[in-house]
């Protein structure tokens, strides 16, 4: 008679699980419904909505496995649970959707700790990793990744198309080509294939049965695939358009280029593990080092016990449904808005600065969703012009909150060349200096210098991340989450000076910030 005992969990046991995890998902409702709008709206996301399946089918590949494992749960499972709960307040105060997604992850860790164990944890740990790589990066970092992967791609794409002998001039992120110009946009910066790759490597890497630093070597590896797989691509779509005209950089075959490139990606990748299949000690045929494996039928005359259900599982629920009460108590709090004058009464005579009023465009506006705003622009008689922007949320929800310009300031082929911290000779009108973000963003012969800073509920701050600290720190102190975006821009011409620019700037800076607590309160 077979002597293999397995385990499994009684239905008290499943049923206490997804009651927990029901009520995890619920509070993080609003942050998993940004996630699915980040999947539906942005191509280089759209792969998220296979990986909750892909989690299950690997986890469900270690069936066998499980099935032989005692679970005794783990009170440290509940330490990350009550963590993934702190982080979701975090990020409902916050207005930080990110900061949610990855509560509920971690949340989602501690439940199945709580129930597991450690030994059960150790079997899938790596499958639940998995579930990282469907959250979006944040606004800042994509932006930023995006434009320098976008100056990279253009680069090489250009050394591409000199290899055909073909003259060609590069501006930032427009190739001229003399006859044609071709700007490589967002789209084509390369995410699109980097996310989506760097998911699947990940998945290779984890089925490959191979030597870590192989697995590293496999995952690491769709970085440079996608970056140069893209350059080309750019560079063959120059090559195309010289030949054959702008339409081969349109529509349908635009497109086509996209798919053959990401397979082509996907076959390089291949290829690399099968080179590395002949490479040290674990050598294998790739057939066989890279393999999907199914769980074996449980065998006849085998013992089956059923799991004790571990009182940390119990805990657990509790743990969830406290959460859910304290969700409940934070969504029916009473936010407190101060009255404030509206931006339509701002003076457009400040000093010997003169303002004429502007309008963002609707797409915009629908964006930012602000309740209030100003756009103008300023002159001084023999001076510069100054752009003067501002921003205002009465009540800074989740998706609702004050973008930063570091995040949407490059792009058109404008690239950062300096950022940094300024202290201004200026004084607000609590008499203190004014200090604010420099940003110095170049597009060949031309030049913006940009200030920028935060304001709202008696502050001034200049680091983004403060910024949520403190929205988080005043909503749970004060009630309030009111605040505003203060931006200020001057254009710097081939001829001009930046010390003039930096002058101006500062003393309109200096005009403006004696006035502003009245339409950003303290």
């Amino acid at each position: 008679m077979n002597e293999t005992r397995i385990f499994h969990a009684t239905p008290v046991a499943w049923a206490l699980f997804a009651l927990a995890a029901l009520f995890i998902g619920l509070i993080s409702y609003d942050g998993l419904a940004d996630l699915v709008r980040a999947w539906s709206s942005h191509e280089e996301y759209s792969h998220g909505f296979l990986i909750p399946p892909i989690v299950l089918f690997l986890v469900w590949q270690k069936k066998n496995e499980l099935e032989q494992t005692p679970f005794k749960g783990s009170w440290a499972g509940l330490l990350v649970l009550l963590l993934g709960v702190a982080l979701f307040i975090l990020g409902e105060l916050s207005a930080l959707f990110i900061v949610i997604q990855y509560a509920f992850i971690v949340s989602l860790y501690g439940l199945v700790l709580a129930w597991l164990g450690w030994k059960g944890l150790r079997v899938i740990w790596v499958p639940l990793l998995l579930l990282a790589f469907a959250i979006p990066l944040p606004g800042f970092l994509y932006n930023n990744l995006s434009a320098q992967l976008q100056l990279i791609s253009s680069e090489i794409g250009v050394w591409v198309i000199r290899l055909f002998g073909i003259s060609v001039y590069l501006e930032g992120n427009v190739i001229d080509l003399g006859v044609y110009k071709l700007q490589v946009v967002e789209a084509c910066s390369g995410l699109r294939y980097l996310f989506p790759l760097m998911t699947l490597g990940f998945i290779m890497a984890y089925i490959y049965e191979a030597s870590f630093w192989k697995k590293m070597l496999v995952f690491f590896s769709t970085i440079p695939i996608t970056v140069f797989m893209n350059s080309f691509r750019i560079g063959a779509i120059g090559v195309l358009v010289e030949y054959w005209g702008q339409e081969m950089a349109e529509g349908f075959l635009h497109d086509f280029e996209g798919w053959v490139v990401f397979m082509a990606c996907l076959g390089v990748l291949l290829l690399e593990m099968w080179v590395l299949s002949f490479i040290g000690r674990d050598r294998k045929p790739l057939s066989e080092a890279f393999a999907i494996e199914f769980p074996e039928p449980v065998p006849e005359g085998v013992q089956k016990r059923p799991r004790k259900t571990p009182v940390t599982l119990y805990a657990s629920v509790v743990v969830a449904i406290l959460a859910m009460l304290g969700s409940a108590t934070l969504e029916g709090r009473k936010e407190i808005i101060p009255e404030r004058a509206d931006f339509l009464g701002f003076p457009l005579k400040l000093g010997e600065w003169t303002g004429k009023r502007d309008r963002l465009e609707s797409i915009y506006i629908d964006t930012l969703k602000f309740d209030d705003y100003i756009i103008a622009d300023y002159f001084k008689p023999g001076g510069r012009s100054v752009n003067f922007y501002v921003a205002y949320y009465g009540s800074q929800s989740k998706g609702e909150s004050a973008h930063s310009p570091r995040s949407c300031l490059p792009g058109g082929g404008w690239k950062m060349v300096e950022f940094d911290q300024k202290r201004l000779d200026a004084t607000m009108s609590n008499g203190k200096h004014l200090r604010v973000n420099r940003v110095l963003i170049r597009k060949g012969d031309y030049t913006q210098l940009v200030y920028y800073w935060f304001q709202g509920r008696g502050r001034v701050i200049t680091n983004e991340y403060m910024v949520k600290w403190y929205l988080f720190w005043d909503a749970l102190r004060k009630h309030r989450s009111d605040g505003a975006l203060v931006r200020l821009t001057t254009f710097i011409g081939p001829d001009d000076d930046v010390g003039d620019a930096e002058k101006s700037l500062s003393e309109f800076a200096g005009e403006v910030s004696r006035i502003l607590d009245e339409y950003v309160p303290d």
